[in-house]
């Protein structure tokens, strides 16, 4: 048995990116452990901002992370930074907000987490933070650095495939024209950069549970959101558009393929 922790900015999180793995390696027998370094007090739902939206996210979490087969939930602690609307640090955060904290002091107590767990694996995410999410960048920032001061010997940066996403996206604008193509042809992570394609159609009911989990997610703000739009794609099609889940592990060759976080044992392609 193995210890693998999933380290995330906000409740929700891991429902979209990492649910599949997290539910894979619990199956298989591994330590999960989930930790989130905000409540999502500030994302966009009907409850208000604040210690009340906080409190149900939180719910919401261990009930995701229940249909996961997490060991453990740890919260950091850190204010939910928001987001502003050109996509950039809202100014009205928090004191305590994510992104704001010191980087060591932060990542040393996530390493406090991986020593006492004798972590395996952290996942972050990439150095863009995904879709560039202030809190998402500083999880970049502290996981890395968290993994330093353990030794943790697997790092992997939880990502999608930009080339599949772009064209989706392109895709998806023919029908609804006020998508803004460009916003996404610097997000997550290139084909070639990722280096784990995790195949977890096996494990598609676990992560639709997952995301079901976080209901306050799904409604709230004037337009549909990506949380809801996701649980009404019908069961096969959703196996096949969230069966694979992406993974980047600095120091490995360029097109290597592997197919399970643990392996480490890099096979390029021709």
């Amino acid at each position: 048995m193995r210890t693998a922790v999933f380290f995330h900015a906000h409740p929700d999180d891991e429902a979209l990116l990492t649910a599949g793995t997290m539910a894979m390696l619990a199956n298989e027998g591994h330590r999960v452990v989930l930790v989130v370094a905000t409540a999502g007090e500030r994302g966009l739902a009907d409850l208000p901002h604040g210690e009340e939206l906080g409190r149900a996210r939180m719910d919401e979490l261990h009930r995701s992370a229940a249909a996961l087969g997490c060991a453990r939930v740890v919260l950091l602690g850190y204010g939910d930074s928001g987001l502003a609307i050109d996509g950039g640090v809202a100014d009205d955060r928090p004191d305590n907000a994510f992104i704001d904290a010191d980087i060591e002091e932060a990542a040393q107590g996530l390493a406090s987490v991986l020593k006492e767990e004798a972590a395996d694996l952290l996942t972050i995410y990439d150095p863009a933070g995904g879709y560039g999410h202030p809190d998402h960048v500083q999880v970049y920032r502290v996981g890395s650095r968290a993994a330093e001061i353990a030794g943790t010997p697997i790092v992997l940066e939880a990502t999608v495939d930009r080339d599949l996403l772009l064209k989706g996206v392109r895709l998806a604008s023919r029908f609804y024209p006020a998508i803004d193509v460009r916003s996404f042809e610097r997000a997550y992570s290139p084909r070639d950069a990722i280096t784990h394609r995790v195949n977890v159609r096996k494990y598609a009911k676990a992560k639709r549970a997952a995301m079901a989990a976080h209901a306050s997610q799904a409604t709230g703000g004037a337009g549909d959101r990506t949380l809801g739009a996701m649980l009404k794609i019908p069961g096969f099609a959703y196996r096949f558009v969230f069966g694979t889940e992406w993974y980047v592990r600095r120091g490995l060759p360029r097109g290597t393929r592997l197919r399970h976080p643990f392996d480490g044992s890099p096979q390029a392609t021709p």
